[in-house]
């Protein structure tokens, strides 16, 4: 094996070995009935990479972890990702995530890390001024953006993805279930 594989392949245990440590904490907050908050996002970035500064392009490079709505850096800092993105990428709270800050000043995303997830099947509601899924008598928050665009409509059956071992306020919109699959088990 070369010295190139090798490095390439060290690389990529030591990912694995950090994507698994950032597993076993949320896990370990979830059986300590913790819930995840915004602080604690925050918490599980400090594990991550420490921000820093690509030299040649001027381009600043930022990992966080996805909380819903917005990505949280390991010094408890908010970068808001579009919705769109986290609709089509269809994130959920605890994904790895990329910030690259354009010298421009444009933002690109990218999901570095997602967390282990679960499917349901919900119905969507609208409650207080926002889209929620609800499923096993829990509600869940969806973004505006994943509604519209699959045309959910209040009281559709929605395939929605969570968080495996979260206790989460949101989740990703994955499908709204077509009309004849009214017979669904919720």
């Amino acid at each position: 094996m070369s010295q190139a594989s090798k490095l390439a392949l060290i690389m990529e245990m030591i990912d694995s070995s950090e994507s698994n440590l950032r597993s076993a904490k949320q896990m370990l907050m979830e059986l300590a009935g913790k819930k995840i908050t915004k602080a604690a996002y925050a918490k599980m970035a400090e594990d991550l990479e420490p921000s820093s500064e690509d030299e040649e392009d001027g381009e600043k490079i930022v990992e966080g972890v996805f909380n819903g709505e917005n990505m949280t850096d390991k010094n408890d800092k908010e970068y808001p990702v579009p919705a769109n993105y986290a609709s089509k990428s269809k994130l959920i709270p605890g994904d790895v995530l990329k910030l690259t800050v354009k010298d421009d000043g444009s933002f690109v995303y990218k999901q570095i890390g997602p967390i282990e997830r679960k499917r349901v099947i919900g119905i969507l509601t609208y409650e207080d001024g926002q889209y929620k899924v609800i499923t096993g008598g829990k509600a869940y928050k969806v973004l505006l953006a994943s509604v519209t665009y699959f045309k959910g409509e209040v009281g559709d059956k929605i395939t929605l993805i969570i968080p495996e071992m979260d206790d989460s306020e949101w989740g990703a919109i994955e499908n709204v279930l077509p009309k004849e699959a009214e017979n669904l088990e919720i």
